[in-house]
Formats: C-alpha cells, structure tokens, sequence
C-alpha cells in the first residue's frame, strides 16, 4: 500500500493553469556559472515578454553520454550551486534531471521540477525516491516505450505520496538511429492521468547516429526540423514545451545538433502561441455514430 497522497502543490498548479502552455526552456548541459547566468536572463527576457511561464532548464550531470570521454558538467554539488545562483539571481523555477537514488535529497532542495531521463522511466527506486521529495516530478517516456507505460510510471509518483507529477513525449525509436513523434502519443499519454509535455529538441536526436573522426560515434540531430515537431505538439494541445537553447549551439559540448539557437527563440514561440491560441487540442471531441440524417442541423456529428 502506497503513501496517503498529499495535496498538489502550488508551483503544479500554477503549471497546469499556464495559458496557452509553459515553457522548460535552457541549455542542455552547465558549461560555466557565467553562461547559464546569462543564458537564463535572455530566455526569461524573451518568456516575460510573451506572457509564458519559464521554468530554466540546464543538467549538472550528463550520466548517459554516448562516450564515456564525452563532456557531462560540473557535478552535483557545484551543478546545484550554480542552479541555486539562477533562481536567487532571477527568481526562476528550476528543473534538472536525476541519475541515481542517492542524489535525490540534494536535488531537491533546490531543483522544482525533478526530471526522470527517458531510459530510466521504469526504475522505480529511482522514481520512488524522486517523488517522495514533494517536488513535481517529470517522467520522459523512454524511446523504447509505448504511451501506455507512462500511466505506471505517473501511478509509482503518486504511490509515493505525491500527486505533482508530468509525462513527457520525446520520441520512439525508429531503426537503430532515429526517432519519430507521433502525435498520438500525446494524447494516449493523458491516460496517465496528468498534464503532458513535450520534448521538442531531444525528439530530433539520431542516436549514436554521426560517425566522429578517429573513429567511435556521436549523437546527431535533425534541428531544422524543431519548428516541426514544436507546432504539432502545440496543435494536439501540449501543456508544457520542453526545449534547449543555446546561444551558439555549434559550440555546446553535449548535444549540440538539436539544441535550439537564442536568436529565434522568440520567433518560434510567438508562432506557437498563436497556434495554440486558434487550436482545440485541448479539447475532446464527442463522436456521434448515430447514422447521419441531412435533414437535421449540419454539423451536429462533431460536437
């Protein structure tokens, strides 16, 4: 039998009322406490402007590189110093992901959003341990599962005794190194009982998928096609966007083919809102299978 559940919180509510959607928005990875400083106060600069809900996104560890030689960040204890900085600095929620059990108090006390990687979305320890920090956890559904999977990996949040907690879409695997977004699975993944998001960076990964020169590979990605998978999240009605942005994504040491550039940040949001606004995604439609019959009101078939 699992913890009583508390009440959500106030930071959770606050998400699942932002209008039309909020934003995770950083760089992928802690480069220096100077640049994610200043990466913050431009993201927050372009969210205030637009009247969206910024939670500041960066990792202060990389654990599941593709290389073991590849750049992961600054560790625990100095990643949440400089994460702490951000949020004194410019009163920015933050999220950042977990790797192990042990982490979990520490992460905490500073992080508002606990995020669980997607191929760790079934470690239920790991989850278990996330939760019971009352913190709002984000579970990604891992490439390798269906929609479905995330309605138990959202049950183990609450079995903790916490009901704060998102599901996230990032892709499935598709072939040995590709992923594709069905928009589907947005929907599907509201079964799990919980606002979805989705991770429109990291769904344009090709894993292991760039041939590195001396041999051995890296990660690619497909950033052209950011905009693409963004407006059709926000079409089928996403309550969060997940994003990383850099201000010279070429230059980032950790997943820098699909890290989105600063300077059309604001062009690429605007759009989305504007898609937002004019969509129903949200919305369910009634289906009526009675037979049709023209003479009654055109129209009353979709509801």
């Amino acid at each position: 039998m699992g913890a009583p559940l508390a009440q959500e919180s106030e930071f959770f509510k606050q998400l699942k009322a932002a209008q039309p959607f909020f934003v995770m928005a950083g760089p992928n990875v802690i480069q220096s406490e100077e640049h994610v400083l200043k990466l913050a106060c431009q993201i927050k600069a372009v969210t205030d402007k637009l009247g969206l809900l910024l939670v500041f996104k960066s990792s202060f560890d990389k654990a599941n590189r593709t290389s073991a030689t590849s750049f992961r960040g600054p560790g625990l204890e100095e990643g949440l110093r400089v994460l702490q900085k951000v949020k004194d600095t410019y009163g920015l929620p933050i999220i950042t992901d977990i790797h192990e059990s042990h982490q979990a108090e520490a992460i905490g006390r500073v992080a508002d959003i606990i995020q669980i990687p997607a191929f760790l979305c079934r470690q239920t320890d790991l989850i278990v341990a996330a939760a019971k920090t009352g913190r709002v956890i984000q579970i990604k559904k891992g490439q390798f599962c269906a929609p479905s999977v995330m309605r138990n990996s959202a049950e183990k949040v609450r079995w903790a005794g916490n009901p704060n907690v998102l599901a996230c879409e990032r892709g499935t695997m598709f072939g040995y190194s590709d992923l594709v977004v069905d928009p589907r699975n947005i929907v599907l993944m509201r079964d799990a009982g919980c606002p979805v998001t989705c991770d429109i960076t990291h769904a344009l990964q090709q894993p292991a998928g760039r041939p590195l020169e001396g041999g051995g590979v890296a990660s690619g990605g497909l950033r052209e096609l950011i905009p693409t998978v963004a407006r059709t999240a926000v079409a089928v009605g996403i309550d969060g966007i997940f994003m990383e942005v850099h201000d010279d994504p070429t230059t980032s040491p950790a997943d820098a083919p699909t890290q989105w550039p600063l300077r059309h940040l604001e062009e690429l949001l605007t759009e989305l809102i504007a898609i937002a606004q004019a969509t129903k995604g949200k919305q369910s439609f009634h289906i009526d299978l009675t037979p049709f019959d023209p003479d009654k009101t055109a129209g009353a078939a979709l509801v």
